[in-house]
């Protein structure tokens, strides 16, 4: 099942990344896709505030990962835009779910397009533009069972 939904603004990509947190577990992977300024990471805020988190969440692009362990769940937010490798990319992501299965963490990557085929069981989140203003939501869960109200 899929869920497409319209967003108008910062304050509803938050809300809709907050009531997603709502529907995630522990080892939860959450796939975002869609082009730069799309509010990958905005979107990634409203999970944690979700999630309680108390840090800023900002972009891991250049850092390519950034861990916050202070919400009920702990969140991993790991940015693959740079990496142009295959290799490079499965290898930064295995580590960091290995992270995310010891540390019982919510595990979200942005730009997953070189990992998404060697990974089971995630959500995955396509954000688009939407005609005149706004963003869609293309949201898709791993059981295919997910109704956001």
């Amino acid at each position: 099942m899929c869920n497409f939904v319209f967003v108008e603004d910062l304050n509803e990509t938050l809300n809709l990344g907050k009531k997603l947190s709502h529907k995630l577990n522990p080892q939860s992977i959450v796939l975002l896709q869609g082009p730069i300024g799309a509010g990958k990471t905005s979107f990634v805020q409203g999970i944690a505030k979700g999630l309680l988190i108390s840090e800023d969440i900002t972009s891991p692009t250049f850092a390519l990962s950034h861990h916050y362990y202070s919400g009920k769940i702990p969140l991993i937010h790991l940015d693959l835009y740079r990496l142009e490798n295959i290799s490079s990319a499965k290898e930064i992501f295995f580590s960091e779910e290995e992270e995310a299965i010891q540390k019982q963490a919510i595990l979200v990557v942005e730009w997953p397009e070189l990992i998404e085929a060697v990974i089971d069981n995630f959500w995955k989140i396509e954000i688009s533009y939407a005609k005149n203003y706004g963003r869609n939501y293309e949201i898709r869960d791993p059981k295919n069972s997910l109704t956001l109200s």
